[in-house]
């Protein structure tokens, strides 16, 4: 099973025929193997990794830092609620360390994306402080390069 989560996890839209054949099983046993691994919700989703810069819709991707004051038999989980339930909400992730949350959000602008930030999310009860990074230029997501080429990095070799 793990070897075709990360068969699919690479590229979704491998055919069957050619999943089975890499994996040495039937295509039966391999649809019948992501028929219980979606029933099951383990694969969740199936999802394009899409270059918007280069379609040409410009957005703002921003990285939150969230301290909490944790809600009491609750904990974090109330507050992180709240908060994944924005359209803007992209991505929450619960943190060690010196923050609690890490919230990625996408907006039309830069000012758009500071006024979601100062109105909905640093009102949020239990939000004691909040960081943004913006996100400048992307050239590696999900294990993809987000560039057209990458640059061949070998030495030059001369006599």
């Amino acid at each position: 099973m793990r070897e075709l989560l990360e068969l699919l996890e690479h590229d979704a839209r491998r055919p069957v025929s050619e999943l089975a054949a890499m994996l040495g099983k039937s295509e039966y046993e391999v649809e019948q193997s992501i028929k219980k691994l979606e029933k099951d919700k383990i694969i969740l989703s199936y999802n394009a990794l899409v270059n918007w810069e280069k379609f040409g819709d410009d957005t703002v991707t921003a990285i939150i830092e969230i301290n909490l004051t944790p809600e009491r038999e609750v904990g974090f989980d109330a507050i992180a609620e709240r908060i994944y339930r924005f359209d803007e909400v992209r991505t929450v992730y619960l943190m060690s360390g010196s923050f609690d949350l890490l919230v990625i959000i996408e907006g039309k602008s830069l000012k758009e994306v500071a006024n979601f930030v100062a109105t909905r999310l640093s009102t949020i009860e239990g939000v004691t402080a909040t960081r943004s990074h913006f996100m400048l230029k992307p050239y590696k997501k999900d294990g993809v390069l987000m560039t057209d080429k990458e640059r061949d990095r070998r030495l030059v070799v001369s006599p």
